[in-house]
C-alpha cells in the first residue's frame, strides 16, 4: 500500500516587518546622519553616538519607528505591551565591507532603517536561523529548497525601508560591491508594561 495523499503545512514562522517611512526623514536629516561622527567597528563604521535617537534633530525618525513598533507589538505579536527602542546608532559600510553574522543582546525586536540612496548593489541582509544539530549538515538539493527546509533568506533593503525582526536571529550583511557606501540606522527594543501573572507568582512590572 503506498501513500495517496499528504500534507506539508507550516507549525511555527519567523516573521520580518517591512514598511516606508519616507515622510518622516527630511534632507536635513539625512545630512545630520550622515555627519555624525563615527568609529571603527570591527569591519564597518558605527556612531560614537549610541542612542542617536534621543537627539531632537532625528525626532519624526523616533516617532515613525515607535509607530511601526506599536503595530508589530499589536499585529504580529498579538501583545498588549509596548515596545520602546532602547539604544539606537548609525552604520556605515564602505566598499568592500560587510557586516559579520551575529544577534543583538538585551533586545526583543530590532530594527534597520535605510534612509539614504542605497548603492549598486545594494547589499543585502541574510538572515540564518539554526533548527537542526549543527555536527550534521543536511542541505537540501538544487531545486528543492523551501520555507520548510532553507535556513537562510535574505532581504534586499531600498531607499526610505524599516525593517522589524526578531533580535535573537542571526543576520548578516553581504560586502558592499559598489564604489559607494552604504549607510543605515540600527535598534533595539525592550517592553514595558506589566508580564506574568500576580498568582501564579511571575508578575513583573517593566
Amino acid at each position: 500500500m503506498t501513500i495517496t495523499e499528504h500534507q506539508v503545512q507550516p507549525l511555527f514562522v519567523e516573521p520580518y516587518f517591512r514598511a516606508k517611512i519616507g515622510h518622516a526623514i527630511s534632507e536635513d536629516q539625512i545630512a545630520y546622519l550622515k555627519g555624525l561622527k563615527m568609529n571603527e567597528n570591527q569591519t564597518n563604521l558605527i556612531s560614537d553616538n549610541l542612542y542617536i535617537f534621543e537627539e531632537k534633530e532625528l525626532r519624526s525618525l523616533k516617532k515613525a519607528v515607535h509607530e511601526a513598533l506599536d503595530i508589530f507589538a499589536k499585529d504580529v505579536m498579538g501583545i498588549s505591551q509596548k515596545l520602546y527602542v532602547t539604544q539606537s546608532w548609525s552604520l556605515i559600510n564602505p566598499p568592500g565591507v560587510g557586516m559579520h553574522g551575529h544577534t543583538h543582546s538585551n533586545s526583543i525586536v530590532s530594527g534597520s532603517l535605510y534612509y539614504a540612496d542605497m548603492p549598486s548593489p545594494p547589499a543585502g541582509m541574510l538572515f540564518e536561523r539554526h533548527r537542526t544539530y549543527q555536527q550534521i549538515e543536511l542541505h537540501p538539493e538544487k531545486g528543492k529548497v523551501n520555507i520548510f527546509n532553507t535556513n537562510q533568506n535574505i532581504l534586499i533593503p531600498e531607499k526610505n525601508d524599516l525593517f522589524l525582526f526578531s533580535s535573537s536571529l542571526q543576520h548578516f550583511v553581504h560586502e558592499n560591491l559598489s564604489d559607494q557606501p552604504r549607510y543605515s540606522v540600527a535598534f533595539n527594543t525592550f517592553i514595558k508594561g506589566d508580564i506574568g501573572n500576580f498568582r501564579d507568582v511571575s508578575a513583573l512590572q517593566l
